[in-house]
């Protein structure tokens, strides 16, 4: 029952301070196995004042999507994302996954300030309040998305074509024979880490921006394209 979850794990049922109450996060967080990793996860970092979206890899095992789903059921600011993919490691599955969650995100009704993505194996190593105030200190405004100019060692990634497999069980990205053409609109790449905290006017402008969805149709066949998407987009000028 929802009680029983509510109270033997103790969620978090109120804002700590007025502070966090007047600041709302939004999570992405795509999982794909171990639930009871998630829900520590999910503990840790539930505030009633965020929302969390949840993708879950269309692969998982039914009775552990059926699982996630009767967690998800007890709280009003939790979801499952409305789309779900069948990600494969390294392949667009996983920047899809994101954007999917995005599309969710910025339809909700909680007027969120900045969105952070996680996986399932992820944990904070800062409270809620620490992460806003580190937030507030330096970062006002601006993304946290880390990243350099395509190293030469990476060129591989975005020079040829690459194919997601799926297949009973069995899931990878494998390099095809043809060449890519050069990034759309001359873009500079740049390369980082998928991770990031990003504002949510960025987040408007990659899911409507003519740039922003030029980059990422071009992204569909590269390797690990989540690894340059984001920080891309965000060394655009203004």
């Amino acid at each position: 029952s929802c009680s029983t979850v509510l109270n033997t794990l103790h969620f978090i049922t109120k804002p700590l301070s007025e502070e966090e109450g007047n600041f709302s996060l939004a999570y992405i967080i795509t999982i794909h196995k171990e639930l009871e990793m998630f829900v520590r996860l999910l503990r840790a970092i539930y505030m009633p004042q965020n929302i969390y979206c949840i993708h879950i890899d269309e692969k998982s095992p039914r009775d552990y999507k059926t699982a996630v789903q009767n967690i998800v059921n007890c709280f009003d600011n939790i979801f499952i994302s409305s789309k779900r993919e069948h990600v494969v490691y390294a392949g667009f599955s996983r920047l899809q996954a994101d954007i999917n969650c995005m599309r969710d995100l910025v339809n909700s009704k909680v007027q969120w300030n900045y969105v952070i993505n996680l996986c399932g194996q992820d944990y904070p190593l800062k409270t809620n309040k620490e992460i806003i105030q580190y937030i507030k200190s330096k970062w006002n405004g601006k993304n946290i998305t880390p990243g350099i100019v395509q190293p030469l060692h990476v060129k591989h990634r975005t020079e040829v074509s690459y194919r997601e497999y799926v297949h009973s069980g069995v899931s990878y990205v494998y390099p095809a024979k043809a060449r890519k053409a050069q990034p759309p609109h001359n873009l500079t790449l740049y390369f980082g880490s998928a991770y990031y905290i990003l504002t949510k006017d960025f987040v408007h402008f990659a899911l409507s921006d003519a740039r922003a969805k030029a980059l990422l149709e071009w992204s569909r066949d590269t390797y690990s394209p989540d690894e340059h998407y984001w920080v891309t987009l965000n060394r655009l000028p203004g």
